[in-house]
Formats: C-alpha cells, structure tokens, sequence
C-alpha cells in the first residue's frame, strides 16, 4: 500500500515567485525554507491517535511512513537553498509538538519516532550554511535540550503560557537560543493598556536579551488586539536598555 501511494515529486516545485520576493529584501534578515510539517502529515495520514497507537503496536511502520514524507521535505530544501544561495540567512521549518501542558507525545517517542526527521532537515540547512530556526507551539520544554544538541539555534514563537515556557523559565537556554517571541498573545495581548504592553517587554527583554526578538507568542495578530497595544510593543522593543 505505500508502494502504490501517490507520493509527492519535487520535480514540480518551482520557486521562482520565492526568490524574487526573497530578492526584494535582502536590506533585512531572510528567514526561509520549505515548511516541512512533517509530524502534522504524519498525523493526518494515519489520524492523530491511530498514528500514536500505531508508535506502539506498528513502530516500523510510522518510521517508514515518516521516512517517506520526510524523504520529500529533504529534497525540496535541498534544491531550495542550492537554488537561493546566500540570499538568506535562516533555515525556517516547523512542526507543533506541544499542548498547553506538555508534548503531545512522551519524551521517549520524541526521540525514537521524531527528532531524527528534524535531523536530517537541520542537516540541509547547515549544509547551506544557515542559521537553524525552528517552529513549535505549546509546551516543548523537555526536549529542548534535545533540539538544541540536534543543531536548533533559533526558536519561536515561545508559547509564554504554555508549560515550561515562559520567559524566567527559559533563561537557562539565553545562552544557547536565540529566541523569537515571548510576549503572550492568548489573553495579555488582547486585553493589556500599552503601557502594560511596555513593561512587559521590558520585563521579557530584561530575561532573554539580547538574543531575543520582540513577538508575539504566536506570529499572528488578531482582529481583537488593539491597535494601540502593536504600537506600544512596537515602541518597547526599539527602546534602547541595557541587557542584563
């Protein structure tokens, strides 16, 4: 049955519209790459807790699966950084591991079924000589040590409520990440004054800095958030502080 799968073909990939978007602003840092969600296609492919049963009763079988998505997600950053060259400087990729609480999955599985996927996708990046980023939402603070050791160096969007994952909690890596994020966007956000909003910047500034940039606990911005309170964070994050 995997045989006969129509498995995707990175021969169809084109990505021209990318590099001219790239070409547009390389006055900035460029933080790119396929997305390569491998764990959510994973899920999908099998249903999310069938996948997790099958960890256990069909183990060979989720590597073999996992090799395969993985496999295309290899290749398509491959070409894309040849490709692109030294247009950007970060190697992007995400997949979300955590809940609110903890990993969807144990530490053990993590390792077994998962991390060595995100090996083989650090090693494109770092055969392109980028800078490591990676995406996870929810509470990933047990294997952080492990994502680190793999190569990670940058990590966003630091869940702020989540388990684990606020700014105190996370000093212990200042010195091994660079951290994207950290200003809680599930209800402070939404509901602070800007001046709160400043003095939560400062305060997460004062823990992470200076390798942090100033976001949002998730890259999105709701209708519901303020206009006033972007423009505070906006404010806060170009004061100029002494780190700490």
């Amino acid at each position: 049955e995997l045989d006969a799968y129509p498995w995707p073909n990175p021969d169809y990939l084109d990505f021209t519209e990318i590099y001219e978007e790239i070409d547009r602003h390389q006055d900035k840092m460029v933080f790119t790459g396929v997305w390569s969600p491998f764990f959510h296609d994973l899920t999908n492919f099998l249903g999310m807790e069938n996948c997790f049963i099958l960890c256990y009763e069909e183990p060979e079988l989720v590597k073999e699966i996992t090799r395969r998505i993985v496999d295309f997600y290899v290749e398509a950053n491959d070409r894309f950084f040849r490709g692109l060259g030294d247009r950007a400087d970060v190697m992007f990729f995400g997949n979300d591991f955590g809940s609110q609480q903890d990993l969807l999955v144990s530490p053990e599985l993590f390792r077994e079924f998962f991390l060595p996927s995100i090996r083989r996708l650090i090693a494109v990046g770092k055969k392109y000589g980028k800078r490591i980023m990676l995406h996870s939402c929810g509470s990933i603070y047990r294997v952080l040590p492990d994502l680190i050791e793999a190569g990670v160096e940058i990590l966003h969007p630091i869940q702020a409520q989540a388990r684990g994952m606020s700014a105190r909690e996370l000093t212990k890596y200042k010195d091994k990440l660079i951290f994207v994020g950290g200003i809680d966007a599930q209800t402070f956000f939404v509901n602070a004054t800007p001046e709160e909003i400043r003095r939560e910047v400062s305060r997460v500034r004062s823990l992470l800095g200076p390798g942090l940039v100033v976001s949002l606990s998730h890259e999105e911005i709701l209708p519901n958030v303020p206009p006033g309170n972007i423009l505070a964070m906006a404010q806060a994050a170009h004061t100029k502080e002494e780190w700490k």
